[in-house]
């Protein structure tokens, strides 16, 4: 008998079938992934079975018995843990009081929280999961790959039997990965049911029993691990074959728009130097904690620094993010849910919230019509998924958030575009769509800066790559001498800049 049985799950939003008659089986003991481009449903599901979402229809039974979920307590006093891909954290909280949030143990005698007991658990927990987390910290001061790991903590803490994670590794190195499936194959062992939901399909290859596959809301198969495939999972995803991962192209690069010299913050960036030309794409690599994003908000006009930056051969001081838009410097956020769009707006106020003023009369009035066929064509130019330009972004899938976020600044036509992890949490079919986006940016002569913890993809789009660690600039590869060990040679060095001799 399966310790899980959804049949025939069905949830619509506004103009949005999301689920169609869905179907899923797990076993105990097994890792069952999820896989299916944004917006095939496979949060959807997922949220319906922790009591997120309530379903329209279908029926779901747990070691065979009917039961009814109509919120997140049902779920959870059922065994039903989720890891949810936006972080289900509360920011002004300490790591272990996240932790056991709403399960708080009390001293028999005092009646008091037993705050000893609480941190103590969570460092075992963060010790299970191989990391080194201070419990007391506020969650707001830790870095994106750290609240992840609380959140799984989180979850491990409640002893569910069936886990759900929803791109749980997005943020996370490749030694944090590899000590979660160590988690997750002990779960394993320990009967627990396990559904993954990742876009990376080898990491899916390497820890999962079955994939289930969604598109557009629909089941479409389901394939035992050790009996298929990467191309045939694609094939079953996009419903055609991705004939080149990394649809790169060469454009002749022309004049240097930008110039960083010596540029320093103190505690985050150490004299760094570099230029990036007119329709190059500039890879920036490193491990957590190299700087990158430092480097990327310095430039954006988030952190005072010292030394010299230069766009067009004129010297500028980015005293703000206003400054640098003024100076055509845009930055796409790696968190584009917290930082980057409002999810409960609409595509429309969200693409213009960057150039209002263009828009705007010398009443102060704006010009409605003007606002919305403009963004009409960059709906349609950026081939953006949505039923209107009315729809709130919360709807959309996360490829489609992302080309928001990416018309958004092209509306304040820039000169040079920082991507901090512009893939993150999107589906191999919309990657290629977003390196498409990238060329067509090259074409147009604008020059990119490209943040990315993927090295593939570092290596399959950038012309140059720069390589940081602790805030230093280590490393500088031309995208045919690249290499991903010589990437990671770089990543850990302590020394200064060297080059790969030729």
């Amino acid at each position: 008998m399966p310790l899980l049985e959804m049949k025939g799950i069905c949830k619509q939003f506004p103009g949005v079938m999301a689920l169609d008659d869905v179907c899923l089986t797990l076993d105990s003991g097994e890792v069952l992934a999820l896989l299916g481009e944004n917006g095939a449903g496979k949060s959807t599901l997922v949220k319906i079975l922790s009591g997120v979402y309530t379903m329209d229809k279908g029926q779901i039974k747990i070691n065979g018995d009917i039961v009814d979920i109509r919120n997140v307590w049902d779920a959870m006093k059922l065994g039903i843990g989720i890891i949810h891909q936006e972080l289900n954290l509360i920011p002004d909280l300490t790591v272990y009081e996240n932790i056991f949030l709403g399960r708080e143990k009390r001293n028999s005698v005092t009646k008091r929280i037993d705050k000893s007991y609480l941190k103590q658990e969570s460092k075992k927990l963060l010790n299970r999961l191989g990391v080194d987390i201070d419990v007391e910290r506020i969650v707001k001061t830790l870095s994106v790959a750290e609240q992840q790991m609380v959140e799984i903590a989180k979850v491990l803490s409640m002893d569910c039997r069936i886990i759900i994670m929803d791109e749980p590794t997005d943020a996370l190195t490749t030694d944090e990965v590899q000590n979660l499936f160590k988690v997750i194959r002990a779960l394993k062992c320990e009967g627990k049911g396990i559904i993954l939901i990742s876009h990376k399909i080898e990491e899916i290859m390497e820890i999962a029993d079955r994939v289930e596959v969604l598109r557009d809301g629909k089941y479409i198969g389901t394939k035992v691990v050790a009996e298929t495939n990467t191309d045939e999972l694609i094939k079953m995803m996009v419903g055609r074959e991705l004939k080149e991962k990394f649809p790169k192209i060469k454009v002749p690069v022309s004049d240097v728009v930008l110039e960083v010299r010596n540029l320093s913050v103190p505690g985050l960036l150490h004299d760094i130097s570099f230029e990036l030309r007119k329709g190059e794409v500039l890879g920036i690599a490193g491990l957590v904690g190299a700087g990158r994003t430092e480097l990327a908000k310095t430039l954006f006009g988030v952190y005072k620094y010292s030394g010299d930056v230069f766009v067009e051969g004129k010297k500028l001081k980015l005293t703000s993010t206003s400054a640098a838009i003024e100076a055509g410097i845009v930055y796409l956020t790696e968190d584009r849910k917290e930082e980057g769009l409002f999810l409960d707006k609409s595509v429309s106020y969200n693409m213009t919230l960057a150039t209002l003023k263009v828009f705007t009369g010398l009443l102060g009035k704006v010009d409605t019509r003007k606002e919305a066929q403009t963004v009409s064509d960059y709906v349609q130019r950026l081939r953006i998924k949505t039923p209107s330009i009315s729809q709130t972004v919360e709807n959309l899938s996360g490829g489609n958030q992302q080309k928001v976020l990416v018309g958004k600044w092209l509306m304040t036509q820039p000169k040079i575009m920082i991507l901090d992890e512009p893939t993150r949490g999107i589906d191999v079919g919309a990657k290629v769509e977003i390196y498409n986006l990238i060329n067509e940016l090259k074409k147009n002569g604008i020059a990119i800066i490209m943040i990315s913890s993927e090295l593939p993809e570092i290596l399959g789009i950038c012309d140059r790559i720069l390589v940081m660690h602790e805030g230093r600039i280590t490393g500088c590869l031309e995208d045919n001498e690249a290499t991903q060990e010589k990437i990671m040679r770089y990543a850990i060095s302590t020394g200064g800049m060297y080059f790969e001799a030729n």
